[in-house]
């Protein structure tokens, strides 16, 4: 009964998000077009605003709907590289930790009686090497991390280890997107953000733990 109401609940939302097209409302157009009455009113209650900011974010990428991106960019126009890094940074984790909760408190049983031999065989490798392998997804950004969080919630993976693998593994592009942000008035759009160049840095970025690993593993073979 209680998965019933939460995931009546968790549609529900979804399903207002688009019906009443609140996606609008995330958009880079409609931030620029009100931007001077934004920064007045933030800088008139800034706390206020960065309390309304933090959970907005974590309502969004806790729904898995668009708008998180745009909302880095205007955590930078509002709030600094420093600051808006720091909001984006724990309610990004915070918002996702939640979608993969969701996915395993409504759907874990289901896909574990659908697929329990696979599903095993991914749990098992996760057990082992689950940390690595979240922290190169999160890394990655062309690995959505709605997709992600939600797949990330049908393993058995743990809740803290999700939680302080996806903080630091989604710093670098939280970063690049709030310090875009500072000149957020030069933005069409988020396309061009990450250069085929950037995503090869993170892809080195990711790999280089696993390479580590390996380099330590060898060390002590040799010594053994």
């Amino acid at each position: 009964m209680k998965k019933a109401v939460l995931a009546l609940v968790l549609i529900g939302a979804i399903a207002a998000y688009f019906a009443f097209d609140l996606g609008q409302y995330l958009s880079l157009e409609n931030f620029k077009a009100s931007q001077a009455e934004i920064v007045a009113a933030k800088d008139a209650n800034p706390a206020l605003y960065i309390a309304g900011f933090f959970l907005l974010y974590v309502a969004v990428t806790g729904l898995s709907i668009p708008g998180a991106a745009i909302m880095s960019l205007v955590a930078g126009a509002l709030f600094g590289v420093v600051l808006g890094t720091i909001i984006v940074s724990f309610a990004s984790t915070m918002g996702a930790t939640l979608a993969f909760l969701s996915s395993r408190y409504l759907l874990r049983d289901w896909v574990q009686g659908k697929f329990g031999e696979r599903l095993r065989a991914v749990d098992d490798g996760l057990e082992k090497d689950g940390a690595f392998y979240l922290f190169t997804l999160r890394l990655i950004p062309v690995f959505p991390f709605f997709v992600i969080n939600l797949l990330m919630g049908l393993t058995r993976i743990k809740t803290g280890t999700f939680f302080w693998v996806s903080q630091i593994g989604m710093l670098p592009a939280t970063i690049v997107f709030v310090n875009a942000g500072t000149q957020i008035s030069r933005i069409e759009s988020t396309a061009g953000l990450l250069s085929p160049t950037l995503i090869a840095s993170f892809v080195a970025l990711a790999f280089f733990p696993w390479a580590a690993r390996g380099i330590v593993a060898i060390v002590k073979r040799s010594r053994g």
